[in-house]
Formats: structure tokens, sequence, C-alpha cells
């Protein structure tokens, strides 16, 4: 029985033969790695990946999705939103202090994925996603460009990024309205340490006005918590490097 995608659920199937060996490629799965995949979907990414790999890891929200996929004893089938998975928990049942994720997911809650998996981090050894071409974009940017933004700088804090294959409409059954992209997503060895609420409040508040030099935003911030440094406020947000965010979110905390 054809299954018939789901809007509520953002599903568009991946359906090019050509597309799908790329991303594999991309990942290079190995047999005995424990491989998580977010948003399975028709298998079309599955099955390869098992065919390497011999056991994976799968979380769909989808439940008759989920009834198709655990008809293959090589799944393991964790039927649930992804927001709620505890991915470090996963590591530990699994005996395994990194995994690799993979996936699929779905545009409509993209950002959030990607912020539930940083609070995760120490226990994901690389990430493959597919995303919006757009907000690869935004993720990979660098500064003094318009896609540099909060995105940019609350990942490349924690990650080394790059955006490895464009994929376009035509690859998917239904097409998206937007291009595509896949982004490999390594955490950094070692990270400055931050506290990450605090990190994401400046930066925030950094954004929130970006047309305007960081001394209406951020400056009036740091002056409301009573702190003053030597920290360069006649910028705006997009012309400060990741490192700097960094050093005043550590600064701040002091």
């Amino acid at each position: 029985m054809k299954h018939i995608p789901r809007k509520r659920f953002g599903q568009h199937f991946l359906a090019d033969d050509a597309i799908i060996d790329g991303i594999v490629r991309a990942i290079d799965p190995r047999p005995g790695q424990v491989m998580v995949e977010i948003g399975p979907g028709l298998a079309a990414l599955t099955q390869p990946l098992v065919e390497r790999l011999g056991r994976l890891i799968v979380i769909e929200l989808d439940r008759d999705l989920a009834a198709r996929l655990r008809a293959h004893a090589q799944l393991e089938v964790v039927e649930s939103d992804v927001l709620r998975v505890d991915f470090t928990q996963l590591a530990q049942a699994h005996s395994t202090a990194k995994l690799r994720v993979v996936g699929n997911l779905p545009y409509n809650i993209s950002t959030p994925i990607l912020f539930h998996l940083l609070e995760h981090v120490a226990a994901v050894e690389d990430q493959h996603f597919m995303l919006q071409k757009e907000v690869i974009d935004r993720m990979v940017a660098q500064p003094a460009t318009s896609d540099y933004g909060r995105l940019s700088v609350m990942l490349q804090w924690r990650y080394a990024m790059e955006n490895v294959l464009f994929v376009p409409p035509e690859s998917f059954d239904p097409p998206p309205r937007v291009d595509s992209a896949v982004v490999r997503m390594v955490p950094h060895a070692d990270p400055a340490p931050v506290d990450v609420k605090r990190l994401s409040e400046i930066v925030q508040v950094a954004f929130s006005q970006r047309r305007k030099l960081l001394r209406h935003t951020l400056g009036r911030w740091l002056e409301e918590k009573g702190l003053a440094g030597n920290f360069d406020l006649q910028r705006r947000a997009e012309e400060v490097p990741v490192q700097e965010y960094v050093a005043l979110a550590q600064a701040v905390a002091l």
C-alpha cells in the first residue's frame, strides 16, 4: 500500500538514486558503527546504510512508517518525536561513547532538532543532515555576510561544518518548493568552555536588530548587567567573529 506523505510531518521522500549514492559516500558508514537515522521515511537512505553497517537505529514519528520499518530485522525502531529522544542515553544503552547521526530532517523543525542535538553533542561523533539549502547557508556562513547570524555562531562554536552536496527539488517525492543540501557536522575536539545559555542570550540580543550598531542592543544589555569592557560595540552583530562572542560569554560568566 502506497504511503501518502503527511504535511504535518513535513514529509518529502528522497527518490533519486544518484543523490542517495552521493549521500552514502559522504557518510561513509562502516560495519559495527552505531548510527542513528532521524526520519527514515520510506527507507531510501536506510537500506544502503544498513547494508554497510549491519544494524541501524531509526527514529520515526509516523506510526504507519514505524510499523513498516519494524519488519526489517536489522533495524531498531524508536517510535518518537526526535525532540524527545535522549541521544546521550541512547549512546549509553548501546555501550558506545559516540553515535553517528544522519537524516533527512523535517524542514519545518530542522532548527529545533539541531539545537536539541547540541545538548547531546558529547555523545556524537558526527552528523550528516539533509536540510533546506538556505538553512545550511546560514549554518556555514562567515562573518560580514548576510547569512551570518545566531545559527552560525551557536553551531560554529561547537562544530566544524561543510556543505557537501546540493540536492534539487526534483530529487524528492513530492518535490519541495526549495533547494536542499547535505551538511557534515563534526564536533570540535576541544571547544572553548562556555555557558551555552549565556552565549545563546548574548547572540540573541546582538542579532535582535542586526541593522543597528551593537551599542544599541548588546551595549544596553551589558549596561543592565553592570558590565563594561573592551568589547567593540561600534560594529553590527554580523561583523563579530564566533570566537569574540564566545570570549564575551566567558567574560560575562565570571
